[in-house]
Order: C-alpha cells, then structure tokens, then sequence
C-alpha cells in the first residue's frame, strides 16, 4: 500500500512539473551560437530557467521544404526559410504553428510544427500588406514586432508602428491592414513612432485582447486594439546597459521574459507592477534571442478566475499616466533641469535618475504644494555628460513618470 502511495506521488509530481515546462516553453529565434548575429535558427527555451531544450531548426543543418500556402507547391530558390533573418515570430497554440516573417521581404510564413517526416515544413503567404515598403532597405517599415492575440489572430507591427497588420491563423489565413497606431494623449514626448525610443523590440498579449509593445530600448506601451491608441505605460530598469529588448514571452507566473540579439547575457523577467528586471539565473548565455513566443496571456489567471468564480472586474495593474510631468530644457546645457508637475496631486515625490541600465546615479525629494509647482534639479557637481533617464515616483514609490534626458 505504501509502495502504491509513493509510486503515485511520483507520478503526481513528474506531472505537475511537466505541465510547468510545458507552460514555459517557448521559440526562440537566435543565432548560430558562435558569437554571431545571425537570427536564422529557431530553439525551444524553457523560460522558466532560460535554457535551451531543444533545436527545432538549424540552418543549413536541418532538411526542410518551404512551399507556397495556397497551392502546396514547393518554392525553389530558396537557401532558407528564414533567410534575411528573422525579428517578428508569434507561437499559435492552438494550430501548433511558428508565424515569422523575414526582414526585408513581403511575405508571411510559418512552421508546421505539428507536421510529421523527416523535413521540417514551412508555408509562406506572399501579401503586399507584408511588404516592407516600396524599397523593402526601409528600416522604418520592417516588421519587427509579432504576437498571437486573445481573439486567436496575429498582429504584427512595423518599427515604425504606421501599420498593424492582422492575419487570421486558420486553415485560410487572410491578412488585413489596421493602419498605424495613434499616440495616447498623455504620451507627450515619448511617442510611439519614435525611432529612439520605440522601435524594434516585440510585442504580448492579454487575455483582455490587448496588446503590448515592449521596444527595443526598454519603453512599454499598451495598444488597445480596437482604437489602436498606444498608451506609454512605463521603462525597463535594471538591464545590462548594452542589453537591448529584442524578444518578449509571458511565462507561467505571468511575468514577462525578455531576451536580447545584441548580448549574450541570458534572460531578464519583470512585471507590469514595477518594471523592475531580474535576471533568470543560470539561464542560456550561448544564444542571443532576435525573438521570443509562446501561447501565454499576460492576467490569464485573473481572467480564468472571472469566468470561473465570476469575480468583479478586473483591471489590469498598470501605471495610469495623466497630467504627467515634463522636464525641460531637454538637452540639459546648464547642469540643471526643471521638473514641471502640472495636474500632479500635491505631495512628496522621488525623483531618480538612473543610467540606461537603471543605476541609480543619483537621487531629489521634492515637495509639491500646488498643481501648477516646477522644481528646479541640480545636476551633481562632475555628473558625466550623455543620455540617461529620470523617473519620478510618489511617496509610496508608485511609478508616476519616465523620461530620457540628454545631458551636454
């Protein structure tokens, strides 16, 4: 009897932690492994410990056939299907297939990861909606950010988010163009289309179908996809200085992974609570990751328990940022800058400023008084010149406002 119990325990155990990988696994696009950056391979990650479980496709090693969606005929003249390299990529669970599509080339495609035999089976969609732009060296209208949604469809963006494109994941895929986003008020400065601030990176997805831009320099914006208004929301502390967001994946504590292209320096995860990022220890620093995508929803859990115990409306936690600061004159000339709190409730605030690693470089409490205050921030005296950011937080060090200043 007892022999029974621990056999079953066993199991019971080996179970839970399988469904635990099975819920972090993601696809990774990345490079060879030889210090390169060539993002042509695709590997499955356990972001849970960030290590690399298993090679899914390796170029010039692993055999596959890319053929043509509709008629299934196989397209010659291709040396891979990933060619060009590869920074947009979104895991559909639900028809077991890896969407991409190649930089620099008017077309959709995806793996067949279901397919069986000893070829790897790629399909590719040619779409003008996909094309890059009338001269496809466009940096600004590559598609660099991809993610299946809540509602079971594709969203893929440009760099420089003048276009969303929306494509069904079905037996018949059909693309449609959403056209560009549109800036939340409140966005001020730091907008969307911004090629310092905004571009590159990738993009997740909530169980409330809205989606979420994680840029390469560390900005995040919530897009509501039905306006199509991306809302700033908040900046990455914490990551290595030449760490830049690549990839991003939502992982079974509903956190969210990062990986970089340029570093080889593993995997970060941080919440929308704080965006403070910690490294996942021990993860793979072999690979650098151009891409990450899984099937996990950010507040997946929140939204199971709604439609379970029907709980009250959730909403997501988020900074809500309105009335913002503004800081001027940006660059700073005169080691010194002004903080304008207009519409900010009277109170003590923390204001940190930080290099673009997050090191806290230094740090000013203010006390505000009035709706309409400014406050004067004197550099200290041999402050290094260059580009860092300043963050102004409450006195319960709720996360209020971000911005990058320049300092000469």
């Amino acid at each position: 009897m007892n022999r029974k119990l621990l056999l079953s325990s066993s199991f019971i155990i080996a179970g839970l932690v399988s469904a635990a990988q099975d819920a972090n696994r993601t696809y990774a696009i990345t490079g060879d492994g030889n210090g390169d950056f060539l993002w042509m391979n695709i590997r499955q990650v356990d972001i849970g410990s960030g290590k690399v479980t298993q090679d899914i496709y390796q170029r010039n090693k692993t055999a596959f056939v890319l053929a043509d969606a509709d008629s299934k005929t196989p397209l010659a003249n291709y040396a891979q299907p990933t060619a060009t390299m590869v920074a947009a990529a979104a895991y559909d669970k639900n028809h077991d297939k890896l969407f991409f599509t190649p930089m620099r080339i008017g077309e959709l495609r995806w793996l067949d990861l279901n397919a069986k035999g000893d070829q790897k089976k790629f399909y590719s969609l040619r779409s003008p909606l996909f094309a890059a732009s009338e001269t496809t060296r466009d940096e600004a209208k590559n598609f660099t950010r991809m993610v299946i949604g809540a509602d079971g469809n594709g969203y893929a963006l440009t760099n420089d988010a003048s276009r969303l494109i929306r494509f069904s994941t079905g037996k018949k895929v059909v693309i449609t163009d959403l056209g560009g986003l549109i800036d939340d008020e409140s966005n001020k400065n730091i907008s969307v289309h911004n090629q310092c601030s905004s571009w590159g990176g990738d993009m997740i997805a909530d169980a409330y179908n809205k989606l979420y831009i994680i840029s390469a320099n560390h900005y995040v914006f919530s897009v509501d996809v039905d306006t199509r208004v991306a809302k700033y929301i908040g900046y990455i502390n914490g990551l290595p200085a030449n760490y830049s967001t690549n990839g991003a994946a939502v992982d079974k504590d509903g956190a969210i992974v990062v990986s970089s292209a340029n570093a080889f320096a593993g995997y970060y995860k941080f919440t929308l609570s704080d965006f403070n990022a910690k490294k996942i220890e021990g993860s793979d620093l072999v690979y650098n990751a151009s891409d990450l995508a899984n099937g996990n929803l950010l507040f997946q859990k929140e939204a199971d328990a709604k439609k379970n115990f029907g709980s009250a409306d959730f909403k997501a936690v988020v900074p809500v940022i309105t009335n913002e600061a503004h800081i001027y004159p940006n660059p700073v000339t005169n080691s010194e800058f002004k903080i304008s709190f207009d519409g900010q409730q009277a109170g003590r605030y923390n204001v940190i400023i930080t290099d673009l690693s997050g090191k806290a470089l230094m740090t000013r409490t203010v006390n505000i008084a009035s709706k309409s205050q400014v406050e004067t921030i004197q550099l200290n005296r041999g402050f290094a010149k260059g580009v860092f950011m300043v963050k102004v937080t409450d006195a319960t060090n709720k996360f209020i406002f971000t911005e990058r200043i320049v300092v000469q």
